[in-house]
């Protein structure tokens, strides 16, 4: 599905940019369907990779959309081609936001949970870029429009983000502020945020940066939580208490995850990924700047897999 979104170009010219999106893979529920969930991947990787590790999550009332960002020119990685929600250039405060992308990304969002019944709660999470899209979202929500001023129609009512960032943080409070419903909105919206202290891809200060963000712009049901010792991953452990949190704090009435989701599960997210033999693995969600896998494409090199799930030690 595409999106088309005006710019203004030189000489007052518009410019018509398109949003080339890929595949969206969906897993539907095995028992009563009560909650849709949107998850969104991280930069460089696509839906069908966390589509199958959802798949086999003891959650059998909720249908999960795992839908593929376009492939587009991103800044941080040299300008090469990924499959990114937007452009991000530098995870910074005071760094530029690719609005455009932003925007186009959360209507194609929106747009998959548009069509959900209206007695099925909806949601939307994901890890690193893609947790930083469920957060711009959620400011979507409490704002009732988007950046471009175009009204957010979706009632959230999770959102869940792993080794994540928020976009767009510097305005938020004041834009909120103005509004009764805005802060209505935002202080109703449960979100769960989870990150590694030692993540040195998103690193956990812009997780803290996030949650302060959030909190003094009106965002109340707001829950954040610390895994020491984690990199740009997650784990079996987050991952429940993050879809606990999310989902069955906002009384969606689905069952609450298992103890622990097993390994066997999460494998099947990782065919495709060589490893040595012999050894025993566990598995998380990992860049390549953790895994040092890279290539080199002319000047550069570029980290390779980003975002993708891989075996680690």
């Amino acid at each position: 599905m595409s999106y088309s979104h005006n710019t203004m170009g030189s000489g007052s010219r518009t410019a018509r940019r398109t949003f080339e999106f890929g595949r969206t893979h969906v897993v539907r529920p095995k028992g009563k369907h009560q909650a849709t969930i949107v998850w969104l991947h991280g930069l460089g990787d696509n839906g069908s990779t966390w589509s199958q590790l959802l798949e086999s999550l003891p959650l059998p009332n909720i249908k999960w959309i795992c839908p593929t960002a376009p492939t587009r020119p991103v800044a941080l990685l040299g300008g090469f081609p990924y499959s990114a929600w937007f452009d991000v250039g530098e995870l910074s405060a005071d760094g530029p936001d690719d609005w455009e992308g932003l925007d186009a990304s959360a209507a194609h969002i929106a747009n998959l949970l548009s069509t959900e019944p209206s007695d099925v709660k909806v949601g939307i999470g994901g890890f690193s870029m893609g947790a930083a899209m469920a957060l711009y979202s959620a400011t979507a929500f409490a704002l009732g429009r988007y950046g471009n001023g175009n009204p957010y129609n979706i009632n959230l009512r999770a959102i869940v983000g792993l080794s994540g960032w928020l976009p767009g943080s510097r305005c938020l409070r004041n834009k909120i502020e103005v509004s009764h419903e805005a802060a209505r909105r935002a202080a109703s919206l449960p979100i769960m945020l989870g990150h590694g202290t030692c993540d040195d891809v998103v690193p956990y200060k812009y997780g803290e940066i996030s949650v302060h963000s959030l909190s003094v712009a009106g965002f109340r049901n707001l829950s954040f939580k610390n895994y020491e010792g984690i990199g740009h991953y997650t784990v079996p452990k987050e991952m429940n208490e993050a879809i606990d949190a999310a989902l069955n704090e906002d009384q969606l009435n689905v069952p609450a995850v298992a103890s622990s989701v097993p390994l066997s599960a999460l494998a099947k997210a990782n065919r495709g990924i060589s490893r040595p033999s012999g050894q025993v693995l566990t598995l998380g969600v990992c860049t390549s700047l953790v895994s040092g896998r890279f290539f080199t494409k002319g000047n550069h090199t570029i980290p390779s897999g980003f975002g993708r799930y891989m075996f680690f030690q």
